[in-house]
């Protein structure tokens, strides 16, 4: 084994050493029971984790990442995860979290060939050509950003539409949905402003979401 690796086996050994000087029954409790409130639906980018941005403990948050924190109704793999927190975890709230600066957002805004994933970013340009006027009036240097923040807007209305929310949502299940963006520069996460619980007001709440990015002055850093 590499010495890298073995790195990576002592880091573990220290952090499970830890977790049982801070609480002994620690590992006993997680294998009792995962009882979390959250689902996060993240970029799959390393330096986007969701326990450590959001300060959550190993059980405490239900996590689904893929390229660019997209949700499409043909993706069983992501309509699954959601499907299992819904329905037997009973999350309560549910976090659809973008990042600034996201590579995958930026090859879709500006059409860069990165290969395979082409067909995955097929869904983030969808999301680009639906808000063009909106992107071209903005400064270039801030597109990126801006795009980063209307596709948490548009995968949490995907998530809104999806058979496992609507019937959550039929049978007066608690559920609240929620577009994030997470800042690189400074470690802190930003609300779109989209968050629903219910079909009454999904619509109004979007568009109050998209015009608040419009809105949003793009001379300060986001």
């Amino acid at each position: 084994m590499s010495s890298s690796l073995q790195d990576l086996f002592e880091h573990n050994r220290e952090w499970a050493a830890e977790m049982v000087r801070e609480k002994p029954a620690f590992f006993s409790d997680l294998i009792a029971q995962q009882s979390p409130q959250y689902m996060w639906i993240g970029c799959s980018d390393s330096r986007v984790p969701a326990n450590q941005i959001t300060g959550l403990a190993p059980g405490e948050v239900f996590v689904h990442r893929n390229v660019a924190n997209v949700v499409v109704p043909t993706d069983l793999n992501c309509l699954s995860t959601i499907q299992f927190a819904v329905d037997q975890l009973k999350v309560k709230h549910l976090m659809v979290v973008g990042h600034y600066g996201c590579g995958g957002v930026k090859a879709a805004l500006n059409n860069t060939r990165v290969g395979l994933a082409d067909n995955w970013l097929r869904h983030i340009k969808d999301v680009r050509d639906r808000h063009a006027a909106l992107i071209a009036a903005t400064p270039e240097a801030q597109r990126v950003e801006v795009l980063c923040e209307l596709n948490t807007i548009e995968q949490v209305m995907n998530v809104a539409q999806t058979t496992v929310v609507q019937d959550a949502w039929g049978r007066g299940q608690s559920l609240t949905l929620h577009a994030w963006v997470y800042a690189l520069s400074d470690g802190l996460l930003r609300d779109m402003l989209m968050t629903v619980d219910s079909n009454d007001d999904l619509e109004a709440v979007y568009k109050a979401a998209l015009a608040s990015v419009a809105a949003k002055p793009r001379d300060l850093p986001a």
